[in-house]
């Protein structure tokens, strides 16, 4: 039987490289059918965010990566109501659906999974 393993990717899409090596390892692993979880919190969550342009930065466009993660079987996508609110962000205009989830629930979210990689 698989163990569940749970993502918590904390960091903005461009700061370096850890926004993508998340989503690598959820793509990687939803390939081979791991039950993956996936939770955006802190400036993760800026992750989420439409309509960016990372060739301003010279950097490559998650937006299609984080389309993927329902078609490779990682649909269970979570994000952080205090990290939204601190960013001014709302649930809703998010490029991608998400369950959002109080510090309470996140807490109870980190418990039910086996493994838990922070990035």
């Amino acid at each position: 039987m698989s163990k569940s393993l749970l993502i918590v990717s904390r960091q903005p899409p461009w700061s370096g490289p850890s926004a993508r090596e998340a989503l690598d390892i959820a793509l990687a692993g939803g390939a081979f059918d791991l039950p993956i979880g996936m939770l955006f919190l802190d400036d993760g969550v800026l992750q989420l965010v439409g309509s960016q342009q990372p060739g301003t930065l010279q950097q490559k466009d998650l937006s299609a990566n984080l389309q993927a993660l329902p078609l490779f079987g990682v649909e269970a996508l979570y994000a952080s109501t205090r990290s939204l609110q601190e960013r001014g962000l709302d649930g809703q205009a998010l490029a991608l659906a998400i369950e959002t989830l109080d510090d309470a629930a996140l807490t109870a979210l980190i418990d039910r999974y086996d493994q838990v990689i922070t990035l």
